[in-house]
């Protein structure tokens, strides 16, 4: 998902350069501010709400979708603007990331820790990430892990954590330039240089171990919702130059296939064993990857989608398909980074494609969207992101989406965010139930008074969850319809552990209607409604 030289790889069949690529986005600093889109309900716990008979306009919105930004960090994308800013500074622009985040109606949050084998917390395994500080192993003078977890959580929003498994250095193809006590640096068969970057390689099962390791420390020791991989495995080909491991395919291949086969089964171990590791240790915490946006071409595998790109089966030994169908994965999050209409790589055809995919498994479908594309002008029509969110919904399958990055959120010079929000976000939603992680719904909440006054309207309730969702009703009786509905849906807050009772504003609603609280568990599995109260002065 980062401006890289690896952007031309929507090609034709012939090898013909054809139209934008996956991903192509200049890497400007990103300086943490308010956004152009108007603030929609928040999901922290003071959030902006709407009442009984607030209109829709086009929104349909349902009252379960995912909805995340995408916060890069590699070349200071996003998070932080720069290197070397104070502690000080560093969590106020995060902080107003995750500002941006709820006034956008999201979520969640799916923030990189772990760009290049190096930390976003104090890791015994990995230096601290140059891009905090600007040095590769100097501490940044507090805990940026903990800190994202604790905000986001405090605003309602999931904390995905997002780690990129084999990418060393960006800037340099020699170990020589890592700190002196880096892996790579220790272990000279651990990397290969390619494409003037650095790579753990894949195949080394050693390195494969490592790389979990490395990752399952901070899935044990913080409280994230989420693990989340992008499409960074084997590297994007770089033309003329071959993937320099021959000799590892050599030494620990076993000779029963080729080697791009033994590749995808590298990867297909990487994503299986962590699957596997994180449900063990954390069987709550959500594991989903977000791979380049086509698996196959129909003209390749009869199962392919009818495009003509690039495939990530092929290019980057990534056989996605597989992931879900086997269902190594908790969510499945394709980079469909097209137009609707594009020649090549369709989006009503792809997102349809993933769309079946998805229905015939136990896997979450979240689409990623180039939000950038809409911003830079590359998408014509302004209500291209809002479109795709119609489809999306219109499928059924496709239960969220994510979006790159929150520099363009904000930046927004076309106005299609303001134009993605109003027609689509303009009311909150809860996080999808994925079937496949166990969870229990809590006993219902109750909801000890409700009082309006000049600020809004105040509930006090108490109950076992990790959130809770505040609902404001026509009638004092609710109805399963009434909470699939998501116009009845003012905010999802996170419990908070030092404060008994709960309590909530409903900033500047009046008296009328009625409130209920229900409560949710780690997994988002509901409980029934509490008694239905209505305000009293």
């Amino acid at each position: 998902m980062e401006p890289l030289a690896r952007r031309s790889l929507l090609r034709a069949s012939t090898g013909a350069a054809a139209g934008g690529a996956a991903f192509a986005l200049g890497a400007g600093s990103a300086q943490a501010g308010g956004s152009g889109a108007p603030a929609g309900v928040g999901a922290g716990r003071h959030g902006t709400g709407h009442g009984p008979g607030h209109g829709h306009g086009h929104d349909t919105a349902p009252v379960r979708e995912f909805r995340a930004l995408w916060i890069a960090a590699v070349d200071n994308i996003d998070w932080p603007s720069r290197t070397g800013l104070s502690a000080h500074e560093q969590k106020r622009e995060y902080l107003a990331w995750l500002d941006l985040a709820q006034e956008l109606g999201m979520n969640a949050v799916v923030s990189q820790v772990r760009p290049t084998a190096d930390a976003f917390w104090p890791s015994p395994f990995e230096p601290w990430s140059q891009w905090l500080t600007g040095t590769q192993g100097e501490d940044p003078g507090y805990d940026p892990l903990a800190f994202q977890i604790d905000a986001a959580h405090s605003r309602g929003l999931e904390y995905h954590a997002w780690f990129n498994p084999y990418r060393v250095s960006m800037n340099s193809d020699d170990p020589a330039d890592l700190v002196e006590d880096h892996p790579a640096r220790t272990h000279e068969d651990w990397s290969f240089a390619y494409g003037g970057k650095l790579y753990y390689d894949p195949g080394v099962p050693a390195v494969r171990a490592f790389v979990q390791d490395a990752m399952m420390d901070a899935v044990s020791r913080y409280d994230v919702d989420g693990v989340h991989f992008d499409d960074y495995f084997y590297p994007y080909p770089v033309e003329g130059e071959e993937l320099p491991d021959a000799g590892t395919f050599e030494r620990h291949g076993d000779g029963s296939s080729t080697i791009e086969d033994w590749r995808r089964e590298n990867v297909d171990l990487l994503v299986s064993e962590m699957h596997e590791r994180i449900r063990g240790e954390k069987p709550h915490v959500r594991f989903g990857i977000s791979p380049f946006g086509i698996w196959r071409n129909s003209t390749s595998d009869p199962a392919g989608s009818d495009t003509a790109g690039s495939e990530s089966y092929e290019i980057i030994s990534a056989d996605s398909r597989r992931w879900v169908q086997q269902g190594w994965v908790d969510y499945i999050n394709p980079q469909i980074y097209w137009q609707i209409g594009h020649e090549l790589a369709d989006y009503d055809t792809l997102v349809r494609w993933w769309a079946d995919l998805a229905e015939d498994s136990d896997v979450a479908l979240f689409v990623g969207e180039a939000a950038y594309k809409a911003v830079d002008g590359t998408f014509e029509k302004p209500g291209e992101l809002s479109e795709h969110v119609e489809l999306g919904r219109d499928l059924g399958s496709v239960q969220g989406y994510v979006w790159f990055s929150a520099t363009s959120m904000r930046d927004d010079e076309t106005g299609a965010v303001k134009q993605l929000v109003r027609e689509r976000f303009a009311h909150p939603a809860i996080v999808p139930v994925i079937e496949s992680v166990e969870g229990t719904a809590p006993a219902a909440p109750y909801l000890q008074s409700v009082r309006a006054s000049r600020k809004g309207v105040t509930l006090r309730f108490s109950g076992e969850a990790t959130s809770f969702a505040i609902w404001r009703l026509r009638s004092p009786h609710v109805t399963s319809r009434d909470l699939a509905d998501a116009r009845n849906l003012v905010a999802v807050v996170r419990a908070d552990e030092d404060e008994s009772p709960q309590q909530y504003t409903h900033a500047g609603a009046d008296a009328r209607g009625w409130y209920a609280v229900t409560a949710l568990d780690r997994t988002w599995r509901q409980s029934g409604p509490s008694t239905v109260r209505r305000p009293r002065g």
